[in-house]
């Protein structure tokens, strides 16, 4: 396994929209692996492939405490969304800051599993909103398009400071 470098806000490469997987099989497995080995020592709880360049529709989550319940959706898709939460979230590739987003409570998402198997699986809480997160990238969407253009501006510049002086990659 390997991990992986995560691109950060504003890299542009971030805001390209993710092309459909076309073939599940051992090279694509390798690399959820490599994904899920760069989400732990990130620490994270989502990854979507775009964050490590890789423009394809697929998502990583574990939300356990104990990285116990590893999940990989290909080809993810909300089929049904109600309720609304708000959550602070944070953000692999917007290291250091986390902001309040609002977001459906509960979601039902389809999907591939690392086999190609198809699955439906309802989520709330936690997972619901990783989930949706991790899709929103996968549109070429960050958390921060839901702060008012200000904060935006001002996360970016930390950013872009933080990057000059070597702090961030």
């Amino acid at each position: 396994m390997a991990k992986l470098e995560i691109l950060h806000f504003p890299d542009p490469r971030l805001r390209q929209a993710c092309k459909p997987v076309e073939q599940v099989d051992d090279e694509l497995r390798q690399f959820i692996d490599d994904m899920f080995e760069t989400m732990y020592d990130a620490p994270g709880i989502g990854l979507a492939a775009i964050q490590v360049n890789r423009h394809e529709r697929l998502l990583i989550t574990d939300v356990s405490e104990d990285a116990s319940n590893p999940l990989v959706f290909i080809n993810p898709e909300i089929i049904e969304a109600d309720g609304v939460e708000v959550t602070q979230e944070g953000c692999l590739s917007v290291p250091g800051f986390y902001e309040n987003v609002e977001r459906a409570e509960h979601i039902v998402v389809k999907a591939l599993d690392r086999d190609g198997k198809a699955f439906e699986m309802a989520c709330d809480g936690l997972q619901a909103v990783c989930v949706q997160h991790e899709i929103d990238h996968l549109d070429g969407k960050l958390f921060v398009d839901y702060l008012s253009p200000l904060k935006r501006n001002r996360i970016q510049k930390k950013l872009e400071k933080l990057k000059k002086q070597g702090r961030v990659a």
